[in-house]
């Protein structure tokens, strides 16, 4: 595996962090967004398995993580705006493959709309495609939740968290290890979900022309997820029931080897 290391570049709306692994190749970099309210940790394994042939990169989306937040609410434009800054950054100039998780699929769509000549090929891990009762349901779940004098919310918090990631191949230590970055969001936290719950019930995958595969893990948008393939142009859906959050951490090889699949076919590439 490729060992990684951390940076901060300059973005929109201040320092943005990153996880990066490998160098550049003739494979084009990929560039990994997370979930709400989460941070590239959840990529770190991944990326150095991918980072042994190309450039891998997970990025703490604006207000997650260590990246600075912004002054004011995003939309997921705003946030696609932000890995655009992170690509001019870090001076790649040549084609991106992309992959998303949750939010960040929404955020990956976003890019590859605004950058069509330069975004190759896209993975995402699970489609938010919701109805509209469906969102007004979610914003009331993932509401902002102000703080308790005796921690109850971050009780609340845990017991989310051990809900949707234990089990699958991950023990409660590895929950454990993760739980810290979901908290980095701090009072902001919820500004994820309600950039995604204000955003195109689509996707705009109907105008994303780059091929898209679309995981189904067994989590909790996997109801919805079927729902892209009526929209997706040139994409797939794989279900992979035995996945479940933390994947990327339980079965890194498994998940590498599906990334790989997806992103090198059909490409000749010099060795290296």
């Amino acid at each position: 595996m490729a060992a990684v290391r951390r940076l901060y570049v300059d973005g929109p709306s201040g320092q943005i962090h990153l996880r990066i692994a490998g160098a550049p190749t003739a494979r084009p970099a990929l560039l990994c967004f997370h979930m709400s309210p989460m941070s590239g940790r959840i990529y770190e394994r991944f990326i150095a398995e991918m980072g042994r042939d190309r450039l891998a990169v997970a990025v703490d989306t604006p207000g997650f993580g260590m990246s600075d937040a912004p002054a004011e609410m995003p939309e997921i434009a705003d946030y696609a705006a932000a890995m655009a800054a992170v690509i001019d950054a870090l001076g790649i100039a040549g084609p991106v493959d992309l992959m998303g998780y949750h939010t960040g699929s929404m955020i990956a769509c976003d890019l590859a709309r605004l950058r069509p000549a330069q975004v190759r090929r896209l993975l995402l891990v699970s489609a938010p495609i919701l109805t509209d009762a469906e969102r007004a349901e979610l914003r009331e779940l993932y509401k902002p939740q102000p703080p308790s004098l005796d921690g109850a919310h971050l009780m609340k918090r845990w017991q989310g968290f051990v809900h949707h990631n234990l089990g699958r191949g991950l023990e409660l230590e590895a929950v454990a290890d993760m739980f810290p970055d979901g908290l980095l969001g701090r009072g902001k936290a919820w500004w994820g979900h309600r950039a995604a719950f204000n955003h195109r019930p689509d996707m705009g995958l109907p105008e994303v022309r780059q091929p898209v595969l679309i995981i189904n893990p067994n989590d909790d948008l996997n109801g919805f997820t079927p729902r892209a393939a009526a929209l997706t142009v040139n994409g797939r859906i794989v279900d992979k029931p035995d996945w479940g959050h933390g994947f990327l951490d339980a079965s890194t090889a498994e998940a590498a080897a599906l990334a790989r699949a997806h992103f090198d076919r059909a490409e000749l590439f010099a060795a290296g």
